[in-house]
């Protein structure tokens, strides 16, 4: 195969915000210096980033005149820095792990501010979200029975959400379908030691459009609760809010046109998170609110004329533009007269999609450690780290580079704060965790960074 063969023209250059994109062109050597200093893969954290998104959300809720509680998917980064730049915007924490409900509380969150809507909580998960009276999402019967017997004889009002199960989500193992929150309430109707505070749902996929069958769904239980006799106050929708990765134009031009060949599979992956979105988060979020409802209202109407609180639990879409991942290459190794493999420094790379037989479709960034002597040729290649795993690679996609990367150049990605940074991140052949740093300003307004870390952030 020659290298004409890989379509230049549909390239996916990620979108980036203007504090990463002037430390990539303008501040090449500051990058290399840390890269020297802390190792790599290097994950670099923008805070502010997060505050922005979710200033953005709020917006949109305002502008409806909704009512609205918005907690941060912790699940999504393990950054301290992301977490507490979540809460000192006034926003709230949805902790999945008692390990993310310590850290929540590490940094200060009481339980007004914490919302638990995972499915598997443990015992001792349950005792300390109880114990600092942190919203519970329960996920079933059995969960309210286990809750129910954590609870001491005179304990005061724990607050609760019912996770419901959506007719359409019946092969989910998350949720309860309508009978069950029904059978939920009337156990509740004497349970004095728990506080029904409403519904919660949360959705595979991306489309506003299931949203908004699952509030109608909804609306119908919270009318139902309402005549036995509870007084709910909260819908909950979860995440599953869109992010702008790619140019869409750009994204739709290689869905369409690509093929076997552009993988070193050979196989094109049966299914990719919509990287190219139509919508941001903000657009998103301002279509289902104007959306109208089978009754005729909009949700943004229905939620004001029962004075309901919406509340969400968005992970990517606040962790959008917040971080980069900074990879050293350690050598370009030739397989044939055109196509290479690029080893960089560090073990698996939790951007690649390639354990769920997708793939990341955004092109890494080449930050070139030195000025080229010569100008070489194109390269095409794929990316791989340390694994001695065959199938265990950063990209399965053919990239080409305008000129070949050298050993110490930096390879970027872009917006790698959802999940991609942490999903798979592990100490595989015993190479020590990426270090990661957010990156603040100092007094001349230079890049600089701090750990992130609690007694830092």
């Amino acid at each position: 195969m020659t290298l004409h063969r890989h379509k230049t023209g549909y390239h996916l250059p990620p979108i980036l915000r203007s504090a990463t994109a002037d430390l990539l062109a303008r501040q090449g050597p500051l990058l290399l210096d840390w890269v020297a200093c802390h190792g790599s893969p290097l994950n670099l954290v923008w805070p502010d980033a997060l505050q922005d998104n979710l200033a953005a959300l709020k917006g949109a809720l305002t502008q409806h005149q909704v009512e609205h509680a918005i907690y941060y998917g912790a699940k999504v980064n393990k950054s301290l820095g992301l977490m507490q730049a979540a809460l000192s915007a006034g926003s709230g924490l949805d902790v999945s792990s008692l390990y993310e409900l310590r850290d929540a509380r590490r940094l200060g969150a009481d339980g007004a501010k914490l919302v638990a809507t995972g499915p598997a909580k443990t015992r001792a998960f349950h005792q300390e979200l109880l114990d600092c009276k942190a919203l519970i999402s329960v996920d079933s019967p059995e969960e309210l029975e286990d809750l129910i017997a954590l609870l001491p004889a005179d304990a005061g009002p724990q607050p609760i959400l019912l996770r419901l199960q959506p007719r359409d989500q019946k092969k989910s193992r998350f949720g309860m379908p309508a009978d069950a929150i029904v059978r939920c309430l009337a156990r509740l109707a004497n349970e004095t030691r728990l506080r029904f505070d409403g519904l919660h749902f949360h959705l595979s996929g991306y489309r506003w459009e299931t949203r908004l069958t699952a509030l109608n769904e909804a609306a119908e239980l919270i009318a139902e609760a309402r005549q036995m006799g509870f007084r709910p106050r909260m819908i909950d929708i979860g995440g599953g809010l869109p992010i702008q990765y790619v140019d869409e134009a750009k994204y739709q031009a290689h869905l369409a046109a690509q093929t076997p060949e552009d993988y070193r599979t050979g196989k094109v992956p049966s299914s990719f998170y919509p990287y190219g979105s139509s919508l941001s988060a903000a657009d998103w979020l301002r279509e289902l609110l104007q959306a109208k409802m089978r009754k005729g209202q909009s949700v943004a109407s229905y939620l004001g004329h029962e004075g309901l609180t919406l509340a969400m639990e968005p992970g990517r879409a606040l962790a959008d533009q917040a971080a980069i991942s900074v990879f050293r290459i350690l050598r370009l190794k030739a397989l044939g007269p055109d196509n290479h493999v690029i080893f960089v420094e560090g073990s698996s790379f939790s951007a690649c999609e390639t354990w769920f037989a997708s793939e990341f479709l955004i092109d890494p960034i080449l930050v070139p450690a030195t000025r080229a002597a010569v100008q070489s040729s194109p390269v095409r290649a794929y990316l791989a780290g340390h694994s001695c795993l065959d199938e265990d690679v950063i990209s399965n996609r053919w990239l080409t580079f305008p000129t070949a990367p050298r050993a110490g150049d930096l390879l970027v990605y872009a917006n790698t704060g959802g999940y991609q940074m942490d999903l798979l991140e592990n100490e595989f052949h015993r190479h020590p965790m990426p270090a990661r740093f957010c990156v603040t300003q100092d007094a001349q307004g230079r890049p600089n960074l701090v750990p992130d870390t609690i007694g830092e952030v």
